[in-house]
């Protein structure tokens, strides 16, 4: 699968190490390298900044799609294509559809449920595209660990959670997601 556009999840805080938005500008420039568009949240802030303006700076096409009231707090970058929305339903619909993946760099409450949103969506088989996370000083150790807490305890599928593609090298995750293959299994077949 050749990927023209992912969609990335991420904070709009900077976090508390350097490391993240050192993977941040990685990712932006691993984009530039394999000639991938962005598609994010709009914001000019924190991770989902670094990343746009390094995508931008590699000549890439940045898409931001942001609410209204979010606009109105932070703006967005100056040439990046921006989609002002009213809802928080409108925006995340609308970067599922322009896009053909979603990897979630370290953030907050918005992208883990951003993320787990659209990881439902592929274990229902709304759609079928690669889903990524760049686990960044084991950011997502925890959250990975619950998931498989509830594959033992019956309520997540082995199937579903191998779906979810996990690397803390942003080049070796795109290799993933670009070698990505979806193979739609029932949630309800027991």
């Amino acid at each position: 699968m050749s990927m023209t556009a992912i969609c990335v999840f991420c904070g709009s805080s900077r976090g508390t190490s350097f490391e993240y938005a050192a993977a941040a500008e990685r990712l932006g420039k691993a984009f530039t390298e394999q000639q991938i568009n962005l598609v994010y949240g709009g914001s000019n802030v924190g991770l989902m900044g670094i990343t746009a303006k390094k995508v931008l700076q590699g000549g890439m096409h940045v898409t931001g799609v942001i609410t209204e009231a979010i606009n109105a707090r932070v703006g967005a970058l100056e040439g990046t294509e921006l989609h002002v929305v009213r809802t928080m339903h409108e925006r995340k619909a609308m970067m599922a559809e322009l896009c053909e993946g979603f990897i979630a760099l370290p953030g907050g409450i918005g992208t883990l449920e951003e993320l787990t949103e659209v990881f439902t969506w592929s274990q229902l088989g709304i759609h079928a595209k690669p889903l990524g996370l760049l686990n960044i000083r084991g950011y997502y150790d925890p959250f990975t660990a619950f998931l498989e807490h509830m594959v033992k305890e019956g309520f997540l599928r082995k199937e579903h959670l191998e779906t979810l593609l996990i690397d803390e090298d942003p080049e070796k995750l795109l290799d993933k997601m670009q070698n990505f293959r979806y193979a739609y299994q029932s949630k309800w077949n027991n």
